[in-house]
């Protein structure tokens, strides 16, 4: 037990150490690898049946040739795909949002800096030390996420396009 008292002694002093917005951060870190993780779960097991279930209703058509064959064609593809891309733009619009959270953060300690030196005149370097570390460390804060997060946000739109394209390419109009 003492391990993890430990560790909660330390997550609370580094964010003791970076401010509140490390709180921000971290939640906005685990909502968007959750949405990360839910994509690859639903390309695992989800994406499957999805489609199987469009392709036996583009397969159950007797002809594929007239216009109105094209236009459910599309229909079929556009509502596989909307499945596919579901989440990817609120991933990439996190991943976008966790270096702006660092930059608050570094706002946030800075202004500390300065009101330490309208207060003490400059001389009090411990109290100005403070308000640098809550302004470097949630800048590094998030931009680990984001970094973190563009790979992630990268592996989960190339499996999108890959999967949109070889559904695309399954709906054939032989007869």
């Amino acid at each position: 037990m003492s391990g993890l008292s430990d560790a909660l002694e330390a997550i609370n002093g580094f964010i003791a150490s970076g401010g509140d917005i490390l709180l921000w951060i971290a939640l906005l870190t685990f909502l968007m690898w959750t949405l990360i993780f839910e994509r690859v779960w639903y390309f695992k097991f989800g994406l499957r049946s999805d489609s199987n279930a469009a392709l036996a209703l583009w397969e159950a058509r007797s002809e594929r040739k007239s216009w109105e064959a094209h236009r459910i064609r599309d229909a079929l593809i556009s509502r596989v795909s909307i499945k596919v891309n579901s989440n990817l733009d609120v991933i990439g619009s996190l991943v976008a949002l966790a270096p702006l959270l660092g930059l608050l953060g570094t706002v946030t300690g800075m202004i500390e800096v300065f009101n330490v030196l309208a207060v003490t005149g400059g001389g009090d370097a411990k109290s100005m030390a403070g308000g640098v570390s809550k302004a470097t460390i949630p800048t590094m804060a998030g931009m680990v996420a984001a970094l973190s997060g563009v790979f992630g946000s990268t592996y989960v739109n190339r499996v999108a396009e890959r999967e949109n394209h070889l559904f695309a390419d399954h709906l054939t109009m032989d007869h």
